[in-house]
């Protein structure tokens, strides 16, 4: 089990007292940001022209014609002059003497042009080795913070997404407030019942238009973002509150304190089709691969399930749901997953305070890759769509962010100055830009890594 939920009540009063401005808007200026490209050409840069032709003038023709022909003439004469040993003194004498013992055919007695500078810029290019790759800038600072009270602080839910349409959708207390990143407008979703309250989870539709609410109550709305409308409210499918919730096309998987993982088509009536059980705990990590194919679930029992979609039951009764791997390595609470974009069967997991550990697994097989101490508490785990990378969100003691090059997991940056735990991620893929967005307990940073 790992520690780290508070009260409330107590969350609330202490965000309020810190924070004075409304939620998500803007804190402070943009700093500077420097510019994508640094390199630049230098037309006079130095190189060399093309090839050198010798001069005619130092070269004799005749010398070249004997001895370009000699060699054939030696063979044909091979038998003659190994049978007259008078013959093979003759031609020795004949080289010493007349020919000084030439074998170069061609001569150079002056030194080659230099060439004209308007080759310079294609020859240089063309000739010289191409310069390492330079490595990249990663700055240190936010590149925007927006203030966000009111969030609950526990470590077993997921407030956070970022959408397909580039809106951000975070939970603070009862209330769903979306940011639109293109426009900078902040707009309220919804506030929910305080009985049904607060939020407990949060996820996009893959059309990044329909959102899922999962409450504390056990319920779950969907809703239209498009039209603020909501659509239906999924009662009955868990017995505590929603604390995960995983997209897979129209099916959406829950995840409950009961320790129950539930599928629901969206488009039927009997929503819930298929169910797991496995976790005896909260389930607080759910994500599917990305064909869809499997699903990884985390748990507060400390266990990590890979379930295969032919697995699971409609009948729950008939004892036919069956994980397809049990995996207990860690030694708490499993909530960081994330899915490798560039190998699909390659799962990385982090768990809680007392494990503090990045595991990489197999889920074909099984089996376990790696595992990297990180020292402190893993809440995120989030791979870069570009690069050979993982970025890591952390917890006690550190309440840090590690950029891992992969697989060699050397640290390329690691970013420090929050103030408590960071305890969610979400991406956005923007051109050839990957923004890393994280919470910090009162203010929302958002994090550039070029």
């Amino acid at each position: 089990m790992d520690a780290g939920s508070h009260s409330i009540s107590s969350g609330k009063s202490s965000a309020a007292a810190a924070v004075q401005r409304p939620p998500l808007q803007e804190a402070g200026s943009r700093p500077y940001m420097p510019p994508l490209s640094t390199t630049s050409r230098n037309p006079a840069a130095k190189c060399y022209g093309d090839r050198f032709i010798p001069d005619r003038s130092a070269m004799d023709m005749d010398m070249a014609h004997y001895l370009l022909t000699e060699t054939k003439k030696d063979k044909e004469n091979a038998a003659a002059i190994a049978a007259s040993p008078s013959k093979e003194a003759y031609r020795r004498l004949l080289a010493e003497k007349l020919l000084n013992n030439r074998t170069r055919i061609l001569a150079f007695r002056n030194k080659p042009p230099e060439p004209e500078n308007v080759f310079a810029a294609d020859t240089v290019s063309s000739h010289q080795a191409k310069p390492a790759k330079q490595r990249r800038y990663i700055p240190q600072s936010a590149e925007r913070t927006l203030d966000a009270p009111d969030l609950v602080d526990d470590y077993y839910l997921n407030l956070m997404d970022w959408g397909s349409s580039n809106v951000l959708s975070i939970a603070l207390g009862d209330t769903m407030y979306l940011w639109d990143a293109s426009s900078g407008s902040t707009s309220e979703l919804v506030t929910v019942e305080e009985d049904n309250g607060p939020i407990t989870s949060v996820s996009w539709a893959p059309d990044g238009r329909h959102l899922a609410i999962g409450l504390n109550s056990s319920d779950i709305q969907l809703w239209d973002t498009s039209s603020n409308r909501l659509l239906r409210t999924l009662k009955g499918v868990h017995e505590s509150r929603v604390g995960s919730l995983a997209w897979n096309n129209n099916i959406l998987t829950t995840g409950g304190m009961d320790g129950r993982i539930v599928n629901n088509d969206v488009r039927i009536r009997d929503h819930a089709v298929q169910t797991y059980q496995g976790h005896s705990q909260e389930v607080c990590g759910l994500k599917w691969s990305g064909s869809g194919q499997q699903l990884a679930s985390g748990g507060n029992d400390n266990l990590l399930h890979i379930w295969d979609v032919s697995m699971a039951s409609s009948m729950p009764s008939a004892g036919r749901n069956q994980w397809l791997h049990r995996l207990e390595d860690h030694m708490a609470a499993v909530k960081a997953l994330a899915w490798c974009p560039f190998q699909s069967n390659l799962l990385a997991t982090g768990g809680g305070g007392s494990d503090r550990c990045i595991k990489f697994w197999n889920t074909h097989t099984g089996a376990c890759l790696n595992s990297v101490d990180t020292g402190s508490q893993v809440c995120s785990l989030l791979w870069n769509k570009n690069e050979r990378e993982l970025l890591s969100s952390h917890g006690f003691t550190q309440n840090q962010l590690t950029l891992w090059k992969y697989p060699s997991m050397v640290k390329m940056a690691e970013l420090t100055g929050h103030t408590s735990r960071v305890l969610f991620m979400a991406q956005v893929h923007l051109s050839r830009h990957f923004f890393y967005r994280y919470y910090q307990h009162v203010n929302l940073f958002v994090h550039c890594l070029i």
